[in-house]
């Protein structure tokens, strides 16, 4: 039997939308106006290439790669999963993933009876034969630096929040990423995260995961993976209005950082570093996230990711920080006035 651990996201919950949302990462500066406009303007009623040779070729050229090396996913999460079940095939063994990250990496390890190490831990049993990194990283939004030899086995690199990196440079050059997967998936940097869309550039192949894993993940891709709307998304993703559009919301996206650092730091609240629009914070006594969620404010506890007593929050406009601070100041006043009774 399956251990089956419970998977947490941000985002709405069993009580619907809160009306104000810290727990996601999409880029609160969205949506995009020329990605939505796209969306509007996809044709739904027909099914798409399903072999998107012209979407291949799209993101190739931009990209500056062969577009055989383009592989289309229904969403960075089910690339995960194909990706993990396809390598429990044809180079079964443990499965390495940073000590604090995405839930769904160890969760596709486990469902397909791999092990899962850590990165960093002692091990002494079978050789690893896949690897997670993410360059910035969730939840802490840190820099990842690439491993010594990043084409010794199949290696993701999950670029997923690379288009919001706020300050600093990716430490992963051209050779090391043309020696791995790499992972992208624009719906959150756009501001559009209901849109289910993403691709991963495979690796050369003369690399140790090379045309062999390009053409096992093809045999293992449903059909159609990508809706029409999904389309639509990844070919405004490329166009220049988009990334001029994304480069300015940037700018505001580091302002309002500076905002919610500000107020955290007021608040007396304990912030990890990062180089994202989302950081990881202890709050102070009482604001927990199942007080702040009776509040109207959802964060995402950060406990699953191996932070008990933490909480990732995103970057929010300055009237959703008014409603967090009141939130905050209000249950630490509730909470210390009940230790002192």
């Amino acid at each position: 039997m399956i251990d089956r651990l419970p998977r947490l996201h941000g985002g709405p919950d069993a009580r619907g939308a809160a009306q104000w949302d810290f727990s996601t990462n999409a880029n609160a500066a969205g949506p995009c106006p020329a990605a939505l406009s796209a969306l509007q303007r996809a044709d739904a009623t027909r099914y798409p290439d399903p072999g998107y040779q012209a979407l291949r070729e799209r993101l190739a050229a931009w990209h500056g790669v062969a577009p055989e090396r383009i592989v289309p996913a229904a969403s960075a999460s089910e690339f995960i999963q194909r990706i993990t079940a396809v390598g429990a095939r044809i180079a079964p063994g443990p499965v390495q993933v940073p000590r604090h990250a995405y839930g769904d990496y160890g969760a596709a390890a486990r469902a397909g009876g791999r092990a899962v190490l850590v990165d960093g831990d002692e091990h002494h049993g079978p050789a690893v034969s896949l690897r997670w990194y993410a360059d910035p990283s969730s939840p802490l939004g840190q820099d990842a630096a690439p491993p010594a030899e990043p084409g010794a086995c199949a290696t993701v690199l999950d670029a997923v929040y690379a288009p919001l990196r706020l300050e600093g440079r990716s430490g992963w050059d051209g050779e090391a990423r043309s020696a791995v997967f790499e992972l992208h998936s624009p719906n959150k940097a756009l501001g559009l995260p209901g849109v289910r869309a993403a691709y991963a550039i495979a690796p050369r192949a003369s690399g140790a995961a090379g045309a062999w894993w390009r053409d096992a993940l093809a045999a293992a891709e449903p059909s159609w993976p990508i809706g029409a709307h999904g389309v639509a998304m990844l070919e405004a993703w490329s166009d220049d209005s988009t990334q001029q559009w994304l480069a300015a919301q940037r700018e505001t996206l580091r302002h309002w950082k500076g905002l919610l650092l500000a107020l955290l730091d007021e608040v007396g609240a304990e912030c990890r570093p990062s180089v994202t629009p989302f950081v990881c914070v202890r709050l102070p006594s009482g604001a927990t996230p199942a007080a702040l969620r009776v509040q109207g404010i959802r964060v995402r506890d950060a406990a699953s990711f191996g932070l008990p007593g933490w909480v990732r929050l995103s970057v929010q406009p300055p009237a959703a920080l008014a409603a967090l601070r009141e939130a905050i100041g209000a249950l630490h006043h509730e909470s210390t006035r009940k230790a002192h009774r």
